[in-house]
C-alpha cells in the first residue's frame, strides 16, 4: 500500500469529525439543504482526503442516481457520498458534486481569522 499525502486547507473549512482531517472548503460549499440517513448533508463542489468506493445505483428521494461513498483518507470513516450520474434531466447539476453528512463533519475556523471583540483599553485611556 503506498503513502498517504494528506491536503492541508486554509481558510474556513470542513474537517473529519473523527479525526480532524480537512475535508472541504466553505467557498465549495454548494448547498446546505441535502439530507441523509442520518440527518443533514452539505453539497460540495470539491472534496480532498477522501477515497471513493465502488459505484452503485441508489433511490433517493430526489430520483435515481449513480453514487459512489466517499471515506475520510486518515480515519477510513464514511462521510458522505459522490453523485456520478443523475438519471433525471433536473439533477444533472449534482454530477461529479460529493455530499458531506453533517453529522460526520465538523466546522472548522481557521484561527488566522479569528477577531477578539471583547472591549479592551485603547492607548489613550492609560490609568
Amino acid at each position: 500500500m503506498g503513502r498517504i499525502f494528506v491536503v492541508d486547507l486554509e481558510g474556513r473549512i470542513y474537517k473529519c469529525k473523527f479525526c480532524q482531517t480537512h475535508l472541504a472548503l466553505a467557498d465549495d460549499l454548494v448547498s446546505r439543504g441535502f439530507h441523509c440517513r442520518r440527518g443533514k448533508a452539505y453539497l460540495f463542489n470539491k472534496v480532498v482526503n477522501v477515497t471513493v468506493g465502488p459505484q452503485e445505483e441508489r433511490a433517493m428521494l430526489s430520483g435515481m442516481h449513480t453514487v459512489a461513498d466517499i471515506f475520510c483518507c486518515c480515519c477510513g470513516q464514511i462521510v458522505g457520498w459522490k453523485y456520478e450520474a443523475a438519471h433525471e434531466e433536473s439533477q444533472k447539476y449534482k454530477e461529479k458534486k460529493f455530499v458531506l453528512e453533517r453529522g460526520r463533519i465538523i466546522d472548522g475556523v481557521d484561527t488566522e481569522f479569528y477577531i477578539d471583540s471583547r472591549p479592551t483599553i485603547s492607548d489613550t485611556e492609560d490609568a
